[in-house]
């Protein structure tokens, strides 16, 4: 007598379900260990207030972008200070083939 297949495949599909949404949802909510670059974090303390944009000399295609806005809020006896640093790089760089089919750089853009 053949074993129907039907029903257990609904149970199993819906218990796969299930498995797979606690899974995760409790990978979402694990927390992952971070880290913070000092180096990084001072340049950020570095910043001046305003935003600044430039594009290095040596012609690479590269532009850069600094932010920061400082503020404080005060009410009462208390408040809180606002400190937002931004700094961002955009480069963009042509690649082309050489002859034998290996990645050489295509120069300046």
């Amino acid at each position: 007598m053949p074993l129907p297949l039907a029903p257990i495949a609904l149970f199993a599909l819906r218990t796969g379900t299930v498995a797979a949404t606690v899974w995760v949802v409790r990978c979402a909510l694990t927390p992952r260990p971070g880290r913070t670059d000092q180096r990084a974090e001072d340049a950020l303390d570095d910043l001046d207030e305003g935003i600044a944009a430039h594009a290095p000399t040596d012609r690479t295609g590269q532009r850069n972008l600094a932010a920061r806005v400082k503020r404080v809020f005060r009410w009462g006896d208390g408040g809180i200070e606002i400190d937002a640093g931004l700094m961002a790089r955009w480069r963009v760089t042509r690649i082309g083939r050489a002859a034998d089919g290996a990645e050489a750089s295509g120069g300046d853009i």
